[in-house]
């Protein structure tokens, strides 16, 4: 599942650290920490036993039940605890529609939540260099970045360019798509492959077996693991032919068949069900019998809940993910919800452990560095006040949470960093020369990618833009754009600030924005902000022309579901031009020297 936010809102909200000022949080430390005492779960499935884990350098170096510390290390006194292997959460989106909505606070949660490692489904590989930097100054779960590709109107191409989501229908398509994104080394791949969206839109847009295969070969030979969003059993099957690693998702249009359920388990191929995003009381909502959307949801509920435990007892890893991000879906506490979920499912309190921690770090090929509690393992661990393996609601009582060897939640933990405190981080100056167009290798002036940001939903306009000549004053960029056929269809782009739109520009040093235009219509400008986004209209003629929007001229924009905000100037990470035409009709314009004046 995702949200359809444009690009522009999404890209926002991840911060870079080392844009934070503030330095790398510290290795664990030289000298060993022993965690004594506790009722040692160890994510294998084996009975829990009392026993005592020393850690050194981060690393897991003895599980030993004679309760001895070594001589000089530090000790956490764990008598009457349970210890678990950290968390898995195989699927999330890190977006500012959330809950949290922002960085520091989304790492926190899932932290103080035991949750110690996740995928986020929602960036721009652009984002990933910057992103990673800045994790390394938050206390945070290990987070793994999923590449994502989809189809030319497919689910997750309905919201993103192609900057952000990538688009194939054919394998020539997708081998070129892998190739595209070695360069952002990408933790996985998250292809989205279904494209009956949930039952209430039609299938035009799946991607056929053909090119997934394709995918997955050429993901497997990069070293990539290929996570599908599929939801209908007949596309599970379809994905379990094509080689992928993992459903992203449930399979909840109908209960599998015995021999689909064979089929399925003989290819190996695993499943993280997401439970907590369909549970259809999630978020206290409570029964709606007379409701159709509440009774379809509470139908396909009982499908997905059926088919997790067919699947498990098949031999069909499951994980645990969550779609945490999307509505009523928080962060951190979703995870721990979807073990009740598996529990509900016919899994033992025990089982969904497992599959929260091994089978998680296994379907990520992560189990040789985490996942079980062993010597050699990363000191990734959570203490308990009860017996979760007993009783699953007791996964919520989280007592201590150690990370790479460091305790970071609880009592010996030492407080937060500013940067888990932080919103966003302070804001930088640039230049005032955005883009001229002039580069060679197609990136801004200021050494960004430029994004299309075009209109979202099934029926996209269609826009090119492209670099083209401009006589004697060098290069111009040009959109062509066909409208789709709908009220209010846009085709736009944007020039981000800083690498992937991730840290917050202060341009109040300057009175406005600055172009030349070529093309006649209203056409509108954008500021877009960590927390807001401003407009300005302008009107264009055929030939070329000065155009200057001082910052009054800009007007908050209500968007997304965030409240109008007053002007800052302290904020921004992208500037936009674009324009909205009638249905079907054709839009051209060119644009040249973007820059603050």
């Amino acid at each position: 599942m995702t949200l359809s936010l444009l690009p522009r809102l999404a890209a926002g909200l991840l911060l870079a650290g080392s844009m934070l000022g503030a330095a790398p949080l510290a290795a664990a430390d030289d000298g060993p920490l022993a965690i004594v005492g506790a009722t040692v779960f160890d994510g294998t499935g084996a009975a829990p036993r009392v026993a005592t884990v020393v850690i050194r350098d981060g690393r897991i170096v003895e599980v030993t039940p004679d309760g001895k510390a070594p001589r000089g290390a530090k000790v956490i006194d764990a008598r009457g605890k349970a210890l678990i292997p950290g968390l898995f959460d195989l699927h999330t989106h890190w977006t500012p529609a959330g809950e949290p909505n922002t960085t520091p606070q989304i790492a926190t949660a899932y932290v103080k939540s035991g949750v110690t490692t996740v995928n986020d489904f929602h960036e721009q590989p652009e984002s990933y260099a910057p992103r990673r930097e800045w994790l390394k100054s938050l206390v945070t779960p290990h987070v793994n970045f999923a590449a994502r590709i989809s189809t030319p109107g497919g689910h997750g191409a309905d919201w993103g360019d192609q900057a952000t989501t990538i688009w194939i229908n054919t394998p020539n398509a997708a081998r070129a798509a892998v190739e595209k994104l070695k360069p952002y080394q990408p933790d996985l791949i998250k292809a989205f492959t279904d494209g009956w969206r949930y039952g209430v839109a039609p299938d035009n847009t799946s991607m056929d077996g053909w090119t997934l295969s394709a995918l997955t070969d050429a993901a497997h030979k990069a070293g990539w693991k290929v996570l599908t969003h599929t939801v209908t059993a007949d596309r599970g099957l379809v994905a379990a032919r094509g080689g992928v690693d993992s459903l992203a998702h449930g399979l909840q249009d109908r209960d599998l068949t015995a021999e689909e359920v064979k089929a399925i388990a003989a290819s190996k191929m695993a499943m993280i069900p997401t439970l907590a995003v369909y549970d259809p009381d999630k978020g206290g909502a409570g029964a709606k019998p007379d409701d159709p959307r509440y009774r379809q949801s509470v139908a396909k509920f009982g499908h997905a809940l059926h088919n997790v435990k067919a699947l498990f007892d098949a031999g069909v890893p499951i994980g645990v993910g969550t779609d945490a991000g999307m509505p009523s879906t928080p962060h951190g506490t979703s995870t721990q919800h979807e073990l009740e979920l598996l529990v509900r499912a016919g899994l033992t309190p025990s089982q969904a452990l497992v599959a929260a921690t091994a089978t998680s770090a296994r379907i990520m090929a992560e189990d040789a560095d985490r996942g079980t509690i062993a010597p050699g393992k990363r000191a990734d661990l959570v203490l308990i006040d009860g017996k979760p393996w007993e009783t699953i609601g007791d996964i919520y009582k989280v007592s201590q949470v150690v990370i790479d060897g460091r305790p970071v939640i609880g009592s010996g933990a030492p407080a937060l960093p500013a940067a888990n405190q932080a919103k966003y981080p302070a804001p930088v100056k640039i230049e005032p020369l955005l883009d001229d167009f002039e580069r060679a290798d197609g990136r801004s002036a200021l050494d960004t990618l430029r994004l299309e940001t075009g209109d979202g939903g099934i029926d996209r306009s269609v826009e090119i833009t492209q670099i083209v000549p401009r006589g004697d004053d060098g290069h111009a960029l040009q959109l062509a754009a066909r409208m789709a056929v709908k009220d209010r269809a846009y085709a736009g782009f944007a020039v981000p600030l800083t690498r992937g739109s991730v840290q917050p520009v202060d341009v109040r040093r300057y009175k406005g924005v600055r172009f030349d235009l070529k093309g006649p219509g209203a056409f509108v400008v954008r500021l877009n902000g960590l927390a807001g986004s401003w407009a300005a209209s302008v009107n264009g003629v055929a030939g070329w022309a000065a155009v200057e929007v001082p910052f009054s001229a800009f007007a908050p924009v209500k968007e997304g579901g965030r409240a109008d905000k007053p002007w800052s100037g302290d904020d921004i990470v992208q500037v936009e031009i674009g324009g909205t035409r009638g249905p079907g009709q054709t839009m051209t314009f060119e644009v040249d020297n973007i820059r603050f004046y």
